[in-house]
């Protein structure tokens, strides 16, 4: 099994923690569908956030497909918690932009692009909402890669011109392609997590349409990240736990690292394994992991 980090991506409104609890629920990780406007969405676990419905603080969930162990981060999409979702893109694989077809790129969302660039995260492109009536997949798909990037490419249909399209972003990958007439799934991955090439698939969270191809071919066209043996990690949170302890949220980078010993020149009681307002207690946390 694969793992990969992830992390949820969107102008407020778009749906973001709205396919959050979509994926969970469609890989068998929520038994029901919470609702961020009822204040009982799986990841929108502060008082304050359920009070609001908006995402404020970033979270922490789990989910397995059947090749792949995924840390799913869903971060806040109002600007004015902007810093908290910089913070966590420094520990992602892999970044999930939403995009609500009704709204379009926003300026906020090219904030955010421009930042997935800053950081040189791969991206995967979620278009919301496409049940809204007057919805245009066509004319979302001009929008974003006339404001966003031409090598964002339509991945709803694996077919000779989808090759055609993901072929055209990288000269290499075109000779390559040209050449021998075919291109192997290692292709198209390198071009992703190289972000020569943005996938994207659209759909509706709220309805879940879209959202099983979209598990599908997120499983599909990811690759674990490589890691040193050597002891690494980054913290991108800190936050308390409802006793008052505080919590250091790590993404090991190398190595790996255990409870009980001391770690900037302080000692770690413990380590936890976060799964929305649930966690496990470990002993051990390997390169990879948060």
């Amino acid at each position: 099994m694969k793992k990969i980090t992830t992390g949820i991506v969107a102008h407020v409104d778009a749906g973001k923690t709205t396919l959050s609890e979509a994926l969970l629920y469609t890989a068998g990780n929520l038994r029901n569908l919470g609702r961020v406007d009822n204040g009982d969405a799986f990841l929108d676990t502060d008082q304050l956030e359920k009070k609001r419905g908006i995402t404020i603080f970033s979270h922490e969930a789990k989910l397995t497909t059947n090749n792949s162990e995924i840390t799913l981060l869903d971060t806040p999409g109002h600007v004015d918690f902007s810093a908290q979702t910089e913070e966590t893109l420094s520990v992602l694989d892999y970044a999930i932009l939403v995009i609500s077809i009704t709204d379009g790129v926003t300026s906020y969302t090219r904030t955010l692009w421009h930042l997935l660039k800053r950081y040189q995260v791969p991206v995967f492109i979620f278009v919301n909402k496409v049940d809204a009536i007057g919805a245009d997949r066509g004319m979302a798909l001009v929008d974003i890669q006339k404001n966003l990037s031409e090598s964002c490419v339509d991945f709803s249909k694996i077919d000779d011109e989808f090759y055609e399209n993901v072929a055209a972003t990288d000269d290499a990958l075109l000779e390559k392609y040209l050449d021998s007439g075919a291109m192997s799934d290692q292709d198209v991955q390198n071009a992703i997590v190289q972000r020569k090439v943005f996938p994207i698939y659209f759909g509706s969270a709220l309805k879940l349409t879209g959202i099983t191809e979209f598990l599908a071919g997120f499983s599909k066209w990811t690759k674990e990240k490589e890691f040193s043996d050597k002891f690494a990690a980054r913290c991108f949170k800190i936050s308390h736990d409802t006793k008052g302890e505080r919590l250091t949220w790590l993404r090991i980078l190398g190595g790996s690292l255990k409870a009980k010993t001391e770690l900037a020149g302080e000692k770690i009681n413990q380590l936890r394994s976060y799964n929305g307002e649930k966690f496990v207690t470990i002993t051990e946390a390997a390169a990879g992991e948060i």
